[in-house]
């Protein structure tokens, strides 16, 4: 009976709960009016609810007053709340402002549905480690990466290396336009000091990647977004300091935004260091202004931003005897590059930190403001574009002070005193770049159901005078004030369009890309070629066709899988041109890379595998030959390959602490080329067949491991290790000439006191080569025959020991 009883209480509750359900019917629109497919209707537990169909409608059972959370790619989120007395709904959902901010850099990025192996910073993942080191530092934790400094403490001069791929092969945008130097193609950070602390996020791709803008991606690339729009008004002072006397400081601010349609920002920032090499300092200015008009469908963006540097210069490196304190072996090294006494001198005791130049104005001294005007617009929720106009402007030169030139070297006379006929002299001489580079890049976007398609490109022209002149000189012989002895003017226009598209089939996504690069190049004049001076006059045209093809498999919400093939094809840089006639320049290269991998997430879980294959065609590569206008050239390698696996992980063992690792297995490859040593003795150079060596500085394995404490809210360390292995300062696979391999580990600390109306003020700490371990990671060699032996000299760039930095950040 009791039981009985039991069963229809229960029953007559399950009933009264079920009838007092209400089914609750929502429409979901946009600002048009027009209806919105994959919206996600999540309550305060991030659970789902409901998903929208492609009429925008949905429909959940409601018992209760119901918190919800309606979010959609390219839409504001919107938060509201359910009520089982209404029944029904409209909603509207806002177009997103930060994608419509983001539309410059979607059209070269890569996303969740593009097959190619790319890894995303984040605002956070870049500001916790920006203590002041230049950006190619703070990359230094992604996969396949090796960074190096001239000044031994990554400040000042400093380049990055993706799969043993030297800077001049990675193509690098900001907001989309391009900013490696149109001629040299090389990346110099240390113009642009600072640029982290107005960074939103950056996109690093391995291998060809997607198309963009510039020159060919020949290994990686480095997509940079500005700050984005902030809604409040913000005050930012950031303030580091620590070894080898360097400071950093940078003021933030902006309005937030004003009367829904407009917002202002703007930075400014000043690093100094000493360097941790002799007279390596650094004296660093930048600053970075913004200001943008929107509405619901437009932006207009304007972005000025430049720096200026004062760098003494460390760029020579240190004989292999000095960093071996071998006495004998500097004493050698001195008598055969007749150094002078005080010359020996400081070699023999400057330790490992030694730096030949001792001209105290022996300085690289450069300027250049960038400016950018952007426009993006959105038609509808289908049809997107973006339209940016560039300009910058740079004017710099490096300082040197010259001992015993030869006056014809400089076009000037002899000079005649009694009888005594003098052709040589002490000089100072600067070598100047002043240049000018402008264009438009555009991009037009369709998406639509299961197709995305973009069609996009852009037209740069670059123009550079180079220029040296003599600024003092102790027999000044016919010279003038300023006297200029080269002048080479350079015009270099190149024109881009690609389209590229995915079409979603089910769980598979194919993904094509096209891409058709045209390049105009003209310098003429003269140029200082090893301390000659000739006539130059050259002319070059290119036209390459960059195609790409792709595939993904969605496994799962968590779990993909993806495969690509790109070819890709690229001009010779300046020195191939000025250091050789046009009978002997050599040929463009061409890259062809297979990208295979897969990208898993879920729950406390991260792991990413890759296998890449990147096989040259006429790689240009330095063999020692010198060519018919006796400049040491590069020359083409018919064939060379890297190929190597990726992987990186991460899982979270609890809230406080979280695990993360990533390693780098490769074999890079040059199947054969023939290296030129000179041969003092006998004239002329001696031919070395070399077959299946190593490609420079391409360590076969880089690992690195991180551990991510937070034991209390807002206080957290972490603690980072890295294993580079051993490379090669050239391509004959000779260990005598190499980098020994090396480990470091890191350790940074940060501790947020949040105050009242106030984010809060931020205390840092990080400590670099916790283990005090000396090492090198950068270099370069030449080999020679005298006295019947070869000579190999080695250079090396050594790294600081164990440093610091200390930093308190205030935000408001």
């Amino acid at each position: 009976m009791k039981t009985r009883i039991v069963l229809n209480a229960i029953l007559v509750c399950c009933s009264n709960i079920l009838f007092s359900q209400q089914l609750f019917k929502g429409k979901i629109l946009n600002e048009e009016n027009c209806s919105v497919a994959n919206v996600t209707i999540t309550n305060e537990q991030k659970t789902v609810l409901a998903l929208s169909n492609a009429a925008g409608e949905f429909e959940l059972k409601v018992d209760r007053i119901t918190p919800v959370q309606l979010s959609a790619k390219g839409y504001e989120v919107i938060y509201d709340t359910l009520r089982p007395e209404e029944k029904q709904k409209t909603f509207v959902l806002p177009y997103s402002r930060q994608e419509l901010e983001e539309i410059q850099v979607k059209a070269i990025r890569a996303g969740n549905t593009t097959p190619t192996t790319y890894t995303n910073l984040s605002k956070d993942d870049i500001r916790k480690n920006n203590y002041g080191q230049d950006l190619p530092y703070l990359l230094d934790g992604t996969l396949s990466t090796v960074v190096s400094s001239d000044a031994g403490a990554g400040i000042g001069y400093t380049n990055i290396r993706i799969r043993g791929v030297d800077p001049t092969r990675t193509n690098v945008t900001i907001n989309g336009i391009p900013i490696n130097d149109a001629e040299s193609h090389g990346m110099f950070w240390v113009n642009m000091p600072d640029f982290a602390s107005s960074a939103e996020n950056i996109q690093i791709q391995r291998g060809v990647g997607t198309s963009s803008n510039g020159g060919a991606a020949f290994g990686a690339s480095i997509n940079v977004k500005s700050d984005n729009i902030r809604k409040k008004a913000y005050a930012e002072l950031d303030n580091s300091y620590g070894s080898f006397n360097t400071w950093k400081n940078t003021v933030k601010l902006g309005t937030g935004i004003i009367n829904n349609h407009f917002a202002f920002d703007a930075r400014l920032s000043n690093i100094t260091s000493d360097g941790y090499m002799d007279r390596g300092s650094s004296n660093l200015k930048s600053f970075y202004t913004s200001g943008a008009w929107f509405n619901k469908k437009s932006m207009l963006k304007f972005n000025i931003f430049g720096g200026r540097e004062i760098t003494y210069q460390a760029w020579n490196g240190v004989p292999e005897s000095r960093i071996k304190n071998d006495e004998q072996g500097m004493l050698d090294y001195a008598n055969r590059n007749w150094l002078t006494p005080e010359e020996t001198d400081n070699l023999l005791n400057s330790g490992r930190t030694y730096n030949y130049f001792t001209y105290k104005n022996q300085v690289d001294h450069y300027n250049q403001t960038h400016y950018q005007l952007h426009f993006n617009h959105r038609f509808n929720e289908n049809w997107k574009m973006n339209i940016s106009a560039h300009y910058t402007r740079g004017k710099g030169y490096y300082e040197e002070y010259k001992a015993d030139a030869k006056l014809s070297s400089y076009n000037m006379d002899p000079v005649v005193i009694d009888s005594t006929t003098i052709s040589t002299t002490d000089l100072i001489r600067r070598k100047w770049l002043d240049n000018h580079f402008y264009g438009i890049v555009y991009n037009l976007n369709y998406s639509k159901n299961n197709l995305d398609i973009t069609y996009g490109g852009g037209i740069n022209q670059y123009l550079g005078n180079h220029f040296g002149d003599v600024i003092w000189a102790r027999y000044a012989s016919n010279s003038e004030i300023d006297h200029v002895y080269y002048n080479d003017d350079a015009s270099k226009i190149d024109f881009n369009n690609y389209i590229k598209a995915t079409y979603r089939i089910g769980r598979s996504v194919i993904f094509a890309d096209v891409q058709l690069r045209t390049i105009n190049y003209v310098f003429e004049g003269i140029s200082d070629l090893t301390g000659t001076a000739v006539n130059e006059t050259q002319k070059a045209n290119y036209v390459f066709v960059n195609p790409k093809i792709g595939w993904l498999l969605n496994w799962n919400n968590d779990n993909t899988t993806y495969a690509s093939i790109a070819i890709a094809n690229r001009e010779p840089i300046r020195k191939d041109f000025t250091e050789n006639t046009s009978g002997n320049r050599p040929k463009p290269e061409t890259l062809y890379n297979l990208e295979i991998g897969n990208r898993f997430a879920k729950g406390k879980w991260m792991f990413n595998a890759s296998y890449y294959m990147m096989y040259y065609h006429n790689q240009l590569i330095l063999t020692g030959q010198i060519n018919d206008v006796g400049g040491y050239t590069r020359t083409n390698a018919e064939k060379s390959y890297r190929t190597g696996i990726e992987l990186e992980a991460s899982y979270r063992a609890t809230r406080w602490l979280t695990a993360f690792a990533g390693a780098t297995y490769s074999l890079n490859k040059i199947i054969e080329f023939t290296e030129y040593v000179d041969d003092y003795d006998n004239g002329g150079q001696v031919a070395i067949v070399h077959k299946n060596t190593d490609l420079a500085f391409s360590p076969n394995l880089i690992a690195s491991f991180g551990l991510n404490f937070e034991p209390v809210k807002d206080f957290n360390i972490r603690l980072t290790g890295k294993y580079v292995d051993r490379q090669y300062m050239d391509n004959s696979s000779d260990k005598a000439r190499s980098i020994d391999g090396y480990y470091l580990m890191n350790l940074y600390v940060s501790y947020l006191w949040k105050l009242p109306r106030m984010e809060g003020i931020e205390f840092g700490l990080m400590v670099n080569n916790l283990l005090n371990k000396q090492y090198e990671n950068n270099g370069y060699t030449y080999s020679y025959i005298s006295n019947q032996q070869t000579i190999k000299e080695n250079f090396y760039f050594p790294q600081a020991g164990i440093n610091f930095m200390g930093r308190i950040t205030i935000r408001i």
